[in-house]
């Protein structure tokens, strides 16, 4: 069957962080005098952050938290694991480093992006986002040019669920109007959020693998570029 539509995971498929969020957390605490270590930070995120998921999965929508909030918990607890306590002006902080995460000065698109986009759509391929992201990535995606080449983006935040839910993918095939999941493919980096997911709700998927093993994916499913897939699709 000739594809109709393509969905894209937006994280480390389409674009990454430009420096560590340990280097990016330092260099706004230095803004208030704080002298730390980009790698103990980068420890101190990522352990504040997996504790936030944990105790509230998808921003914390179902307990009734924005993902605002979530995330500047997750600034405050990360400073506070580095022994940043009660400085007054963490929440000015965590509010410019929520705001700093939403445009191109923190992220980057990789090379190969720009141009599979564009093939793509020369194809005739109709194009949306799937990505467990927050209400930031119409932004982000605008800031670093992207936003043009989608008829849509659903976000996890939007639509209450989060990859691999398949409740998101369906959100994505209802916005394409296809009665047929197997006229859309989803392209992504992670093997359960992207490539299993979306071929649990019937959709066709490519799995993205710039560095990692390849879960026993068939090779005509594989991407190691995104420069690949226009010629796999054609």
């Amino acid at each position: 069957m000739r594809l109709r539509w393509l969905t894209w995971d937006v994280t480390d498929t389409l674009i990454r962080v430009r420096r560590s969020v340990g280097e990016q957390y330092c260099s706004a605490a230095r803004s208030l005098g704080l002298q730390l270590e980009p790698e103990s930070v980068e420890r101190a995120f990522r352990l504040a952050y997996q504790s936030q998921h944990r105790r509230f999965p998808n921003y914390g929508l179902s307990q009734g938290l924005s993902s605002r909030e979530w995330w500047q918990d997750v600034v405050r607890e990360t400073f506070s694991l580095c022994g940043v306590r009660g400085e007054p002006a963490l929440q000015p902080l965590a509010e410019r480093l929520y705001w700093g995460f939403s445009g191109s000065s923190n992220w980057e698109v990789f090379p190969d992006a720009e141009r599979a986009l564009e093939q793509c759509g020369r194809l005739g391929l109709r194009m949306g986002v799937v990505s467990n992201f927050d209400q930031r990535l119409e932004q982000v995606l605008e800031s670093c040019g992207l936003r043009r080449h989608f008829s849509f983006v659903v976000t996890s935040e939007s639509a209450g669920a989060a990859k691999p839910d398949g409740r998101i993918f369906l959100e994505a095939l209802r916005r394409s109007g296809l009665a047929d999941p197997g006229l859309a493919a989803h392209v992504g980096d992670d093997y359960w959020n992207d490539y299993r997911a979306a071929r649990q709700q019937g959709m066709q998927s490519y799995l993205l693998q710039r560095r990692g093993a390849d879960w026993g994916v068939p090779p005509e499913h594989r991407l190691s570029s995104l420069e690949e897939l226009p010629a796999l699709l054609s």
